[in-house]
C-alpha cells in the first residue's frame, strides 16, 4: 500500500498547480475531501491507490504519479512454476459437515504417512470404444461443469473435477496413442479450470499448482501451447497482487509468435490490464487493440474446450471497461461497463458478479454514490452464492469508497450486509 510521502506529495501539489487547479477543484474530480487531499499533499496522509490513479488521471500524469506512489515498496513474491514432476498419488478428504482437503503425495509420502485404510482400485485397460466413449462424454460434462461454475461456490465443485482429471489422466494409460493425446489435452483443460476455482478461494499457491499439472498434462498430450496459457494465469495472480510490472512482464511472454492467437489474444488483455495498474493509458489501449485483432483470428472449428473465458460476448470491451477503472477514469469505465453487461446472459452469475462489483465501483469511484449502491444491492446474493475472493477485492475497495459517504442512506441500508461479503474469504 503507498505511505506517507513528503515526495509524493509535493508532485501532487506541483502538478495541481501547474494544471491550474484548486483544490476544492481537485477535490471535485476525484471526489475525495478537500481536507484529505491536503494531508496528501504534505505527506501527512498515504493516499490510497484509488485516490493516486484518479488525481493520475485527473491531472494528465500518465502514470508518474502511480509510479511515484508505489516506489520503494517491496517486491510481490513471485511463484515461479515448477518443471514436470514424476507421478505422484493424490488424496481428498471429503466431510459433509467440515472442510475438503486435497493433497498430493509422492509415494513414498503415501507409506509415510501412515494410512490405516484405504479403498483402492485401479483400471486394468478398456477397449477403444469405450475410451472414445468416456472422451466424449467428459467433455460434455467440462461444458456443463463450467456453467455450473456460474452458480455455485468452488467447494461444491472442486473435488468432482479433480476427480474427473484423475479418471482421465489414468484412462489414457491404456488406450492408443490418438485417444491418449485427446485424454489429456482435455485432463489439461480439467486441470487449469480446477486451478482457476482454487484461485477463487484465495489460494494462489495451490491455484499456481494446477496451473503446472495442467501444463504438464498437456504438454503429454503433445499440445505445447497450454504452457503459454500458463503466464497468462500466472499474471492473474500477480494482477491482484497489483503488481503492474511482473504482470507486464509474464503476458508479454505469452504472446510469442508460435502460440495460437486465442491465447496471444488472452494474453494482450493481461497485459492491457498491467498497463491499467501502471496508470499508461496508451500502452493500455494498445495492448487491447492488439488483443481485438488476435481473437478475432482464433480457431473456432476445434472440438477442443475453449481456454479462457466463455461467457463474455465482447471480451475486449470488458476489459477495457475493467482497465478504466484502475486507469482513475471511472466516468467512462461505468459507460463500456454498463454496455458489456448488458449482453452477458443472466444466467451467467459469476461473470454477471465479478464485472457488476466493478461497474458499482465505477460509480462510486465517479462519485454516483446511490446509482453505486443500487447497482451493487442485487449483486450481493449472487456475491455469496459464488463466493469468489477476487470478487471480494473488488468489494472491498468498494466498500471503502462507500464508508466516505456513510451520510447517504443508500449506503447505510447496503452498508452492514457489504461489510460482511467483503471480508476475505479463508481457504
Amino acid at each position: 500500500m503507498p505511505k506517507p510521502s513528503t515526495e509524493f506529495g509535493e508532485e501532487l501539489r506541483k502538478r495541481r498547480v501547474e494544471a491550474g487547479l484548486s483544490l476544492t477543484a481537485l477535490s471535485g474530480t476525484v471526489h475525495y475531501s478537500k481536507a484529505q487531499l491536503s494531508k496528501v499533499e504534505r505527506g501527512i496522509k498515504a493516499p490510497s491507490r484509488d485516490l493516486v490513479r484518479l488525481c493520475d488521471a485527473a491531472l494528465g500524469a500518465d502514470g508518474a504519479l502511480v509510479a511515484l506512489a508505489t516506489k520503494g515498496a517491496p517486491d510481490a513474491p513471485e511463484e515461479p512454476l515448477s518443471g514436470h514432476i514424476d507421478e505422484e498419488d493424490w488424496i481428498m478428504q471429503l466431510s459433509p459437515d467440515g472442510p475438503n482437503r486435497f493433497q498430493s503425495l509422492g509415494r513414498r509420502g503415501v507409506v509415510s504417512a501412515g494410512v490405516a485404510s484405504l479403498m483402492t482400485w485401479r483400471s486394468h485397460g478398456t477397449d477403444p470404444a469405450s475410451a472414445a466413449g468416456m472422451l466424449e462424454a467428459s467433455r460434455s460434462l467440462f461444458t456443463h461443469y463450467r456453467r455450473l461454475g456460474q452458480t455455485v461456490e468452488p467447494g461444491l465443485l472442486l473435488p468432482v473435477l479433480i476427480a474427473q482429471t484423475h479418471t482421465l489422466r489414468e484412462l489414457s494409460a491404456h488406450t492408443d496413442t490418438g485417444t491418449r493425446r485427446q485424454l489429456l489435452t482435455l485432463a489439461s483443460r480439467y486441470a487449469e479450470y480446477v486451478g482457476w476455482l482454487v484461485q477463487e478461494t484465495g489460494d494462489e499457491r495451490a491455484a499456481l499448482w494446477w496451473t503446472q499439472r495442467a501444463v504438464d498434462l498437456a504438454t503429454a498430450g503433445g499440445d505445447q501451447a497450454l504452457a503459454g496459457y500458463a503466464l497468462v494465469r500466472r499474471a492473474l495472480v500477480t494482477m491482484y497482487r497489483d503488481d503492474a510490472e511482473q504482470t507486464i512482464a509474464l503476458a508479454h511472454r505469452a504472446q510469442g509468435g508460435t502460440l495460437p492467437p486465442r491465447i496471444r489474444g488472452l494474453a494482450a488483455q493481461r497485459e492491457a490490464q498491467g498497463h491499467a495498474l501502471a496508470g499508461d493509458l496508451s500502452s493500455c489501449l494498445r495492448a487491447l487493440e492488439r488483443a481485438r485483432t488476435l481473437l478475432a483470428r482464433q480457431d473456432v472449428g476445434s472440438d477442443e474446450p475453449v481456454i479462457g473465458t466463455m461467457h463474455l460476448p465482447d471480451p475486449v470491451g470488458m476489459v477495457t471497461g475493467w482497465c478504466l477503472v484502475d486507469l482513475g477514469r471511472p466516468q467512462e469505465a461505468s459507460e463500456e461497463l454498463d454496455r458489456q453487461l448488458a449482453l452477458v446472459g443472466q444466467d451467467a452469475v459469476r461473470t454477471q458478479v465479478r464485472y457488476g462489483v466493478r461497474r458499482a465501483l465505477a460509480y462510486a469511484s465517479a462519485g454516483e454514490i446511490d446509482h453505486a449502491c443500487a447497482l451493487a444491492a442485487p449483486l450481493l446474493d449472487g456475491v455469496a452464492a459464488v463466493r469468489s475472493a477476487t470478487v471480494t477485492t473488488d468489494l472491498r475497495r468498494l466498500a471503502r469508497i462507500l464508508a466516505r459517504h456513510s451520510d447517504h442512506p443508500s449506503v447505510r441500508q447496503l452498508g452492514p450486509r457489504l461489510g460482511t461479503l467483503s471480508r476475505p474469504s479463508t481457504p
